[in-house]
């Protein structure tokens, strides 16, 4: 007798479409809902428990900052810049406030130092003072800087384009007279810092403008070799950063020992890097 609308072949059970659909919802789910988990536990719980033995995430400040606006541009086609923003138009930015009198060192980065160039320009041509670089802010420099030399030739754009020995030298002094402050995320002050606080408060004290995060300053100095680096640059781990001391040392907000401490060179760094 043949057989009626059936599409198997003999011994090999089938299961129903719906029936199986039924399956995979009432058991599948909590599975792979259970294999997610625990793998988001597991990728979770290493950065959580990372610390400056080399792990990432160890000594990064809170993440409080929100992503870069999109660039916008001034009705002359110039960018508006603000702080937190890189690049050329920074650098040139920076020149033409030295070129006003501003004392800068052109690293391409718009940080704290930059901005308080910017209101203090803005403050002396009669500008509003919210420290953004745009239509009005780029016509007065551009004006100024293009219809006055500099007084007696002695200065120009550019002069102080990098820091010097000197500011390097200040760089390792200041934060070897931080050493013994108490490790404290997120803090930038002899009260308490964390690994890129140590770097921005050295900085600061040597009038370098760097950014405040550690990934920002390892991103925006420019990358050495080891045998290039002078007292002064940055070591980089993953999710920490210390201040080469010269000799194989580094000074760093150590996580683990839960304060500011000269030591060698711990781990694998990830690289090296400049701000001159």
């Amino acid at each position: 007798m043949a057989r009626l609308n059936t599409h198997r072949a003999d011994g090999r059970a089938v299961t129903p479409l719906a029936t199986s659909h039924r399956a995979a919802r009432g058991l599948g789910g909590s599975a792979v809902l259970g294999a997610v988990l625990v793998g988001t536990a597991f990728t979770g719980g290493s950065a959580a428990m990372a610390n400056d033995q080399g792990l990432a995430g160890g000594d990064e400040a809170p993440s409080t900052t929100q992503s870069a606006p999109a660039q916008e541009t001034s009705d002359a086609g110039q960018e508006t810049l603000r702080q937190g923003d890189s690049g050329e138009a920074v650098e040139a930015l920076q020149a033409a406030l030295n070129a006003e009198g501003a004392d800068l060192p052109e690293t391409g980065y718009f940080g704290s130092m930059t901005h308080d160039a910017v209101t203090s320009f803005q403050s002396e041509q009669g500008l509003e003072i919210d420290g953004v670089v745009g239509t009005e802010t780029h016509g007065a420099l551009d004006g100024d800087s293009s219809e006055s030399a500099a007084p007696g030739g002695t200065s120009a754009p550019g002069a102080t384009s990098v820091p010097t020995a000197d500011s390097s030298s200040s760089v390792v002094d200041a934060a070897r007279s931080a050493i013994g402050t108490p490790y404290s995320w997120g803090g930038a002050s002899m009260s308490g810092m964390d690994c890129s606080g140590l770097v921005a408060y050295a900085y600061e004290a040597a009038g370098i403008d760097v950014p405040r995060t550690s990934g920002a300053q390892a991103e925006q100095g420019r990358s050495i070799s080891e045998a290039e680096a002078q007292p002064g640059d940055l070591v980089t781990y993953p999710g920490h950063v210390a201040i080469y001391a010269g000799d194989g040392k580094i000074i760093d907000a150590s996580g683990s020992q839960q304060e500011v401490v000269e030591r060698d060179i711990w781990g694998s760094p990830t690289g090296f890097v400049t701000y001159r």
